[in-house]
């Protein structure tokens, strides 16, 4: 994620809501990667000047994506790093490739301490105290089948399979998007605080 990718995000997510009727949003990259997480080399670069305002708009992208009013599914094909772990757990449902990629929060390896929002975020989404204590105090890599079994995703299948399957899934949980007002604000209830904290809070000090 750098500043382009994010508006390309927010105008995608534009004209999704900008649809009527039944909808779900499937979400999933290419090749090797789901997501791996904020540009750093473009964080460091202009930290100083842009830090606080980039996190922010990645928090505000998180937060977006948490509470739209439709279900959203991520389909992860492949490593989920970071902002990128944080992106598909913004999502309401999770399906992973089984034999290859990894789920991870290394923050502790790579010496960048969570920012409030994403802290929050995780806190959220990550039910389970031991599943929460070794994504991010052990930057634990976790495989599809890890995953399934620590409640991180919903399924597992083939590469081949994790979109068709997303897509499936998103065709099932279509209608309850019908009700955009009610969805929106059942998701807010739900993660008030994480939306809070994406919402007021900005980089940590310490992050660079």
């Amino acid at each position: 994620f750098h500043p382009t990718s994010i508006a390309s995000w927010n105008a995608a997510l534009d004209i999704v809501e900008a649809s009527r009727g039944a909808a779900a949003l499937v979400t999933t990259g290419s090749g090797k990667f789901f997501s791996n997480g904020l540009d750093l080399e473009w964080l460091k670069t202009n930290f100083a000047a842009h830090g606080d305002a980039f996190v922010r708009s990645f928090h505000a992208l998180l937060r977006r994506v948490l509470t739209l009013p439709m279900l959203t599914v991520a389909a992860i094909n492949g490593h989920a790093y970071a902002g990128g772990a944080m992106m598909a757990l913004a999502h309401d449902y999770r399906l992973m490739r089984a034999d290859r990629g990894f789920f991870c929060l290394p923050e502790i390896d790579i010496h960048i301490p969570l920012a409030p929002g994403m802290n929050a975020l995780i806190q959220a989404k990550v039910m389970h105290p031991a599943t929460f204590r070794d994504l991010v105090s052990t930057g634990a890599r976790l495989g599809g089948a890890e995953c399934l079994e620590r409640g991180l995703v919903d399924d597992v299948c083939g590469d081949e399979e994790v979109l068709p399957n997303a897509l499936e899934l998103a065709a099932s949980l279509a209608p309850k998007g019908k009700d955009r007002r009610t969805m929106g604000a059942l998701k807010c209830e739900a993660y008030q605080h994480a939306v809070h904290m994406l919402d007021t809070s900005g980089a940590s000090h310490a992050m660079l």
